[in-house]
């Protein structure tokens, strides 16, 4: 019997986008079905974050158009990683397979026959992985490769060049269940659960409409989360570089009190001043560095949901 797949697409602000891509999700649904390589049971499910536009109504639109698609909506905006974790919670129960992918178009849906054909040959995560940057300014090209490189030698194991399109099994996503984390960085944890995997590549197309909801300074928090939720090598490097400054201001000390003795001693305050807001500037990028894993740690104990649904436009027990 062939095997149920679930395609979650994550939305937040999508009214210009969706009545051009979600057609090209269903063609590519029958496609497979009539291949038989998935099941007529399988579905493409809407995960809507909280947008402030039509996105919610145009997929209450498309579920009572097609039974093929379905679509659930967040209490409020959560964020992409939360609203891609929901989607799959929401399909492990249901489908042996799931496939994540933005809804922009901008990644290759062709693609999804090829991670369903690795599942089949035994992998039970498939990464889509774009074989280029072309369509990327320089600036975020530059940004983001140094971004997975930094990510690699910080010891965390992520897929370069690989963001949130893949084919997950059933049986990863039950392991996956016991990842309670609350700050999410899903690229880098699913390589935590294990099991064979490989990737897919493909090349990445310009967004068919609308305008991108990741500008630079959400970029730069996704990285920042992603590095601290992976990595404790941050703080290390903070004891390494104490040690360092400790070190430069031990020979501070031996060159005054050899000044002193010598009667070589010179009344200011630039050498002082310049001393303090050294020591001063480092204590404090420490102390914020610690107070981010502090942070963390914080949110993490009080255990709060990760994404709370709201709506739904199918009864989950009858589709079981």
């Amino acid at each position: 019997m062939a095997e149920i797949l679930w395609i979650v697409i994550p939305c937040y602000n999508e009214e210009s986008v969706l009545p051009i891509t979600s057609p090209m999700f269903l063609e590519e649904l029958q496609d497979l079905i009539q291949k038989e390589k998935i099941s007529d049971e399988s579905r493409i499910l809407f995960v809507n974050d909280g947008s402030k536009d039509r996105t919610w109504e145009i997929i209450q639109e498309l579920a009572e158009a097609d039974p093929h698609f379905i679509g659930i909506s967040q209490s409020r905006n959560r964020g992409h990683q939360s609203t891609v974790l929901a989607g799959l919670m929401e399909a492990v129960d249901v489908a042996d397979i799931t496939i994540s992918i933005d809804c922009d178009g901008q990644d290759d849906i062709s693609a999804m026959e090829e991670m369903v054909d690795a599942y089949h040959d035994g992998c039970e995560v498939v990464y889509g992985v774009r074989n280029n940057r072309d369509t990327d300014t320089f600036f975020k090209r530059f940004t983001a490769e140094s971004f997975y490189k930094l990510l690699h030698w910080m010891g965390a194991d992520v897929v370069f060049n690989h963001a949130d399109y893949r084919l997950i099994s059933t049986r990863v996503l039950r392991e996956f269940q016991n990842f309670k984390e609350v700050n999410l960085f899903l690229r880098g944890m699913i390589p935590l659960v294990g099991f064979k995997s490989t990737s897919v590549y493909y090349k990445r197309n310009e967004r068919l409409a609308g305008e991108s909801h990741y500008p630079l300074h959400k970029m730069l928090s996704l990285a920042f989360d992603g590095i601290t939720s992976l990595s404790t090598k941050p703080l290390r490097m903070i004891i390494v570089f104490g040690c360092f400054v400790a070190f430069l201001s031990f020979i501070g000390v031996i060159w005054a009190v050899i000044s002193a003795i010598i009667g070589k001693v010179v009344p200011g305050w630039t050498s002082m001043t310049c001393i303090i807001c050294m020591v001063s500037g480092v204590q404090l990028i420490c102390l914020g560095v610690l107070g981010e894993y502090i942070g963390k740690i914080y949110m993490e104990v009080k255990e709060r949901p990760r994404f709370i649904i709201s709506e739904k436009t199918f009864d989950k027990s009858v589709d079981q």
